[in-house]
């Protein structure tokens, strides 16, 4: 009787094994590949980086993630043999930047040597950015919806702009209009998940803009249920746990203008229908529309930037849809309430944030983060743009983005919110 059992007891943790082993080897993306050696991916060292929590343990994990973790990490020593190859193979071709697509041309580089990273000590900006950021989200005095929420409560498909590279160990979430296309890049170079005539691009400028932001080009966590089902959150805090996460934002008011500038100044097919169409019908009563970007800029029928606030404030707008992604707010696609990053990057101190995150990432020899636009919006022209925008909109347009301003430290414009 106790040999059955032992044999049906054998057989059950035989099996349970092997479904984990195939549900974990399926993904050939490599979620295997549990690389923890960028320098301030938790656990950390003794002497890890200030202002980022040491000697954290894995006691609070539930059983089952700590088996996963464990068999996940099993294969540790060989995927750093085959990681050391590839860094090899990236140095070689990723000394000097080369732009070879034309929009990169068109749109202007500035190549020019910067020396702002002696001007800041990053690592105190570093603690005074998550300092805020935490302080806040624990602060009952500011409140936003989903504020309270836990991690296990948000959506998987909340989850889409966190681009994971099991290959280092980083999560990075994507923020559009604030340099998101270039640091995609240099997460499909990092991760290797696209070939050029099969092998691995090296330089970020040489990846074509329309495969950057091809969603099957990026593993993102709410891609994770179709590969590992119910084990996929699980999956999720592990790696949120063991890697280096980070985010870049910007003044909220500036990406606006900058997302306007971007989608409505210019023909954007895709924005003239999905939302130019139904601003210009709600607010001018135009009826007849062209069905054609070309057509409608040629005959003068444009969206206003007050146009664009007034859809922002029309409650209506939500109710359809959420948020397009270049204007919902940051708290609503990066959930830094609910997500401990690592790093606080800004778009105003772009330059030097990203040399300092690549070096601190141990990447700074495999890559150089391509430069900045000539041309970026500037937080000068705020004034500018608002200057015909109602005193009440502005106030109100502050209500709706003052989480993200509050959270990241930005000051609240107050010569844009009084008479």
């Amino acid at each position: 009787m106790t040999k059955a059992r032992l044999l049906r007891l054998s057989v059950v943790l035989v099996s349970i094994f092997m479904i984990l082993l195939i549900i974990v080897y399926w993904d050939n993306v490599g979620t295997a590949h549990f690389y923890l050696h960028t320098s301030f991916s938790r656990p950390h060292s003794p002497g890890g980086i200030p202002g980022i929590t040491a000697g954290e343990d894995w006691e609070a994990l539930p059983d089952v993630d700590e088996f996963l973790a464990k068999l996940l990490s099993s294969n540790l020593k060989q995927n750093n043999s085959i990681s050391r190859k590839t860094e090899q193979l990236l140095i070689q071709g990723s000394s000097k930047p080369v732009v070879s697509n034309l929009e990169e041309n068109v749109r202007g580089y500035d190549w020019s040597t910067h020396n702002a990273r002696n001007s800041l000590d990053q690592e105190k900006l570093q603690i005074e950015r998550q300092r805020t950021l935490r302080e806040f989200c624990a602060n009952s005095s500011l409140s936003f919806p989903t504020k309270g929420r836990s991690f296990d409560d948000i959506p998987n498909y909340e989850l889409n702009h966190l681009i994971v590279d099991d290959r280092h160990g980083i999560i990075y979430c994507y923020v559009p209009k604030v340099a998101c296309t270039n640091w995609k890049r240099v997460m499909i170079v990092l991760s290797e998940s696209l070939l050029d005539q099969g092998v691995p691009y090296r330089n970020p400028l040489d990846i074509p803009r329309e495969h950057v932001h091809n969603t099957s080009t990026h593993l993102t966590f709410n891609k994770f249920w179709r590969r590992y089902g119910k084990f996929s959150r699980h999956l999720m805090k592990i790696k949120l746990k063991k890697y280096t996460k980070f985010l870049f934002v910007r003044d909220p008011f500036v990406r606006l203008i900058s997302a306007f500038r971007s989608k409505f100044e210019l023909e954007n097919e895709e924005f003239y229908r999905r939302f130019a169409i139904p601003m210009l019908k709600l607010y001018f009563n135009h009826t007849n529309l062209p069905t054609s970007v070309s057509e409608a800029f040629g005959a003068g029928l444009k969206v206003s930037f007050s146009d664009f606030i007034q859809y922002l404030l029309d409650p209506r707008t939500e109710k359809m849809a959420p948020f397009n992604e270049h204007w919902r707010q940051v708290y609503r696609l990066c959930h830094p309430c609910q997500i401990d990053y690592d790093f606080i990057g800004k778009l105003e101190t772009l330059d030097e944030d990203a040399a300092y995150l690549l070096q601190l990432l141990k990447v700074d020899r495999l890559l150089r983060f391509p430069p900045s636009y000539r041309n970026r919006t500037a937080s000068s022209w705020e004034d500018d743009w608002f200057a015909k925008i109602p005193l009440a909109w502005r106030q109100q347009l502050y209500k709706l983005y003052e989480a993200d301003f509050v959270l990241f430290g930005y000051p609240k414009p107050e010569n844009l919110l009084k008479d």
